[in-house]
């Protein structure tokens, strides 16, 4: 069921409260499980909480902070919408410990049973919302129409975002644009007109969000067009031309009798606390997960000595923070003598030296060892470099460790790449991997770089075991 343009004056309070309703159910229902965790736990059966805290309080409390999070107002990328998320119940927690202390029912309430319940309300909150949007955007139900000015490769990235991301929930009614649409994803939508007709086709559409996506547009006519657009929707979003810039937490700023607008951004990881906080984060992971893994690191080091002669770790030098060069340790995963095997493969395949020189990777290595491939695919190969982070050398998430011969080819841009500690993970291993050419990742890390927050990090580490058990890219 797709909500047509014409009816859509209560579609938003319509997505509110079912999701409100979805909401309170998913939180008793973490509640419950809370409650039968914490006994099954502590083997006891002494915990009771009133019917008034368990079925109004509590819940009402969760629904109260997602709201104050936009989180049943504004339109969101899901992994944005996890991070409100985890504030919401971060919040929400500690306002039910604050309710239970002045109640004075804090000492009849079990410690366990409360954060067991902060855990399992986040996971489930985030579990259901995820699988309710996924199921409506893949059925078109309640669905919002939206309208995007503009048919180039900005608005394909947007079509994209707002196809395959399940918080968004747009539905795209059709395109706008006075050149030739860009061919892929766009050809499905209809091109309703040209920039000039956006009057006509709103009134007729009722459409009631619109996306300007044409950065190329003359600064002047794109005034213009906001101006016309504006009064005839709720809501109208455009869309800069400075895709790639450092976007995280940036100000928004403007000279009044200029007419300007001033955006100041920041580069996170040249801060203090937040370095300091992303190196509790990584001792603090990497530690825990030595220790899970160690018996897996044993099995591969067998396998790669039964596997090829030659010794189990590859040390090569790579470029680390501020240009220091480091060992950075990882499986071999290759013949010992590889140099070799590759001379002779580019003049055997002289036509493959291309695909080395954009990439640095070749999808068939001939100096990979068959053991070796596996690993790649897995990105197993990687493992030893949690002892990098160990030693102070990587983070769990950073920009790609490079070799020092490709400082040259980096260009202006690596002053920006190696303010950071590369990571064991990071935006390019998470976005194509080896499909990514060489300055593409270079500009990704830059972004990931100037865009670092914590959350940024959970969710490249969320991501690389989707990219890992897909193994797109990898090789």
């Amino acid at each position: 069921m797709v909500i047509k343009s014409s009816k859509n004056k209560y579609l938003n309070t319509i997505i509110a409260v079912l999701f409100i309703i979805l909401d309170y159910f998913v939180i008793v229902a973490a509640e419950q499980s809370s409650f039968w965790l914490r006994n099954f736990l502590l083997h006891s059966n002494n915990l009771h909480i009133s019917w008034l805290n368990f079925w109004v309080t509590f819940p009402v409390i969760f629904i109260l902070f997602m709201n104050i999070v936009q989180l049943y107002s504004r339109r969101m990328p899901f992994y944005a919408e996890v991070q409100m998320l985890f504030k919401a119940c971060c919040y929400s927690i500690f306002t039910v410990v604050l309710v239970m202390y002045l109640a004075q029912i804090s000492a009849a309430t079990s410690r366990l049973f409360v954060a067991i319940f902060g855990v399992l309300s986040f996971i489930y909150l985030s579990v259901f919302r995820y699988i309710t949007k996924r199921f409506m955007t893949n059925h078109k139900l309640l669905s919002i129409p939206v309208l995007i000015i503009g048919a180039g490769k900005t608005a394909e990235i947007l079509a994209k975002a707002i196809t395959n991301d399940a918080g968004m929930g747009y539905r795209i009614i059709g395109l706008l644009e006075d050149n030739k649409v860009q061919e892929g994803i766009l050809e499905q939508y209809p091109v309703l007109g040209t920039f000039s007709d956006v009057e006509r086709v709103i009134k007729k559409s009722s459409v009631e969000r619109v996306f300007i996506a044409a950065p190329g547009m003359d600064p002047e006519k794109l005034g213009l067009l906001i101006f016309k657009v504006q009064p005839l929707v709720k809501k109208l979003a455009v869309i800069p031309s400075i895709s790639g810039a450092p976007m995280s937490n940036v100000e928004v700023e403007s000279m009044f009798y200029e007419q300007l607008l001033i955006l100041r951004m920041k580069n996170h990881l040249e801060n203090f606390w937040n370095v300091f906080i992303k190196t509790v984060f990584d001792y603090t992971l990497t530690i825990i997960g030595t220790m899970l893994i160690s018996p897996i690191l044993a099995f591969i080091a067998i396998k790669i000595k039964m596997d090829s002669p030659g010794p189990v770790i590859y040390d090569g030098y790579r470029l680390g923070k501020n240009g220091k060069l480091f060992r950075c340790y990882k499986f071999r995963s290759m013949y010992c003598n590889g140099d070799e095997i590759l001379e002779q493969y580019f003049k055997e395949h002289p036509e493959m030296y291309a695909d080395w020189k954009k990439y640095h990777k070749l999808e068939n290595d001939p100096r990979v060892t068959p053991f070796g491939a596996f690993m790649r695919r897995t990105s197993l190969d990687e493992l030893p470099q949690i002892f990098n982070v160990l030693l102070g050398h990587m983070s769990l998430v950073g920009p790609r460790p490079y070799l020092p011969s490709e400082k040259e080819e980096m260009g202006e841009l690596a002053d920006t790449v190696l303010i950071a500690k590369p990571g064991i993970t990071g935006y390019w291993q998470t976005s194509g991997r080896s499909e990514v050419s060489f300055i593409n990742r270079v500009k990704m890390d830059c972004w990931y770089i100037c865009n670092w927050n914590l959350w940024i990090d959970i969710v490249m580490l969320f991501k690389t075991f989707a990219v890992v058990l897909n193994k797109k890219g990898a090789y």
